[in-house]
């Protein structure tokens, strides 16, 4: 698959690529990201890629005519058509499905905003899908853009040491869309405090099973809603309902 970046700041993506786990999907091109910067296709000698808001009021604003040479070039470059991502806050909000979606797609090109924001015309005319990563706002759509392209690369064949990984993380389908239970390693014994028995029995039932627990009591406490999801969805069964019962 393929992501291609519209970006002012393509420097920023650098580390990122070249860091942590998810390095080998984008090294091997299992996740191929192209970095394209609109001031290349600005005009004039100053590359001017923002200009102050009709109407008035402060901050600048993007403009339209650049990125969209910008996303010419990068659709053309990928020789076929392709969903356009913008970050903003009026994007649905960014799910488990949704990256498991992307993860399984060819890619997208993935628009960074900055400053005030970008030309609404381009928006009209050019984004087909918009994302969002909670109800706050950053300096850019750079960091939404990683944290997209990171969930999808950790899903990717032979990314994580364990394929088994992410299979447990939180909201996976593989655990009913539940939050994930706690983790401990050693040493046994840490400032006063201890690993649950049970997790040290070796009894490889009862540890799955507080595990279970673990996530329902969890669940339930910081997210309600999962559980009203799992439930009504029927994935949960006649002993998940008895171990909430006796969380109440």
């Amino acid at each position: 698959m393929r992501f291609d970046v519209i970006t002012l700041f393509p420097e920023l993506f650098t580390p990122f690529l070249a860091n942590g786990v998810t390095r080998r999907a984008f090294e091997s091109k299992q996740v191929e990201v192209v970095l394209w910067n609109p001031r290349d296709f600005a005009e004039g000698n100053y590359r001017r890629v923002d200009d102050r808001p009709f109407g008035g009021g402060p901050g600048m604003v993007m403009m339209a005519e650049p990125l969209s040479a910008c996303l010419d070039a990068a659709l053309a470059a990928r020789a076929a058509a392709a969903p356009v991502v913008l970050f903003s806050p009026i994007g649905e909000s960014l799910r488990h499905e949704a990256v498991e979606r992307w993860s399984a797609s060819e890619g997208a090109v993935l628009v960074c905003g900055r400053y005030e924001g970008i030309d609404q015309r381009f928006i009209d005319a050019r984004v087909t899908h918009q994302i969002s990563l909670g109800d706050f706002v950053l300096s850019g759509g750079e960091v939404a853009a990683m944290a997209l392209l990171d969930a999808v690369a950790r899903l990717q064949p032979g990314v994580l040491g364990d394929e088994a990984s992410h299979v447990q993380d939180s909201f996976n389908p593989a655990l009913d869309g539940l939050l994930d239970c706690p983790h401990y390693t050693r040493p046994e014994q840490w400032n006063g405090e201890g690993v649950p028995a049970v997790l040290l029995s070796g009894h490889h039932v009862q540890i799955e099973r507080w595990r279970r627990d673990q996530r329902l009591a969890i669940t339930r406490q910081k997210r309600p809603d999962l559980i009203d999801a799992a439930r009504a969805a029927g994935r949960l069964s006649p002993l998940d309902e008895k171990a909430l019962r006796k969380k109440l």
